[in-house]
């Protein structure tokens, strides 16, 4: 580029796309990329127990995604349409509320999330884990400027349980 001087950092965008372009670990800020925001449908809710363990040292793990997860004490056991999984403790408190008129158990999220298409086949660190993606799935992330909670999920899935915000300008 004329004028540019060989020192300037790569834009953080241009740095996650060749990352993930080279199928690694994304372990970069996703909130300072194009990442577009999106709210959770409202008639989609979940049935979530939360695990209520009080045995030091107790973790639950299981596979999933493409990679071993694992569950603390504390932390909620979630069924989405068949889709079982686990959410920590305070992202679940941060992102999801009871729907008491669905009946004991239910909850839906609440909170909006923020997510760019995957151009290539990668891995995302998790809370629970590591998550496999595929080009087209969603990276994803529930906070806008705090990108320790991020997750993928398949682009079928994503559609039926997202809506872009209204206030989104992308």
């Amino acid at each position: 580029m004329a004028g540019s001087s060989p020192s300037a950092p790569t834009p953080l965008s241009e740095v996650l796309v060749g990352h993930l372009s080279n199928h690694v670990h994304c372990e970069l800020t996703m909130s300072q990329t194009s990442g577009r925001k999106y709210m959770p449908r409202p008639d989609r809710p979940v049935a979530a127990v939360r695990v209520a363990f009080d045995a030091d040292g107790f973790e639950f793990r299981y596979w999933k995604w493409g990679a071993e997860q694992r569950a603390k004490p504390g932390d909620w056991l979630v069924d989405s349409d068949g889709d079982v999984y686990t959410v920590d403790a305070d992202v679940f408190t941060r992102t999801y509320r009871a729907a008491k008129d669905q009946g004991p158990g239910a909850f839906v999220k609440t909170a909006p999330i923020w997510a760019a298409r995957a151009e290539t086949a990668g891995d995302v660190r998790t809370k629970e884990g590591s998550t496999h993606y595929e080009p087209g799935d969603y990276l994803v992330w529930n906070s806008e400027d705090d990108d320790s909670d991020r997750y993928a999920i398949a682009a079928d899935t994503f559609e039926r349980l997202y809506v872009p915000a209204d206030d989104d300008q992308c």
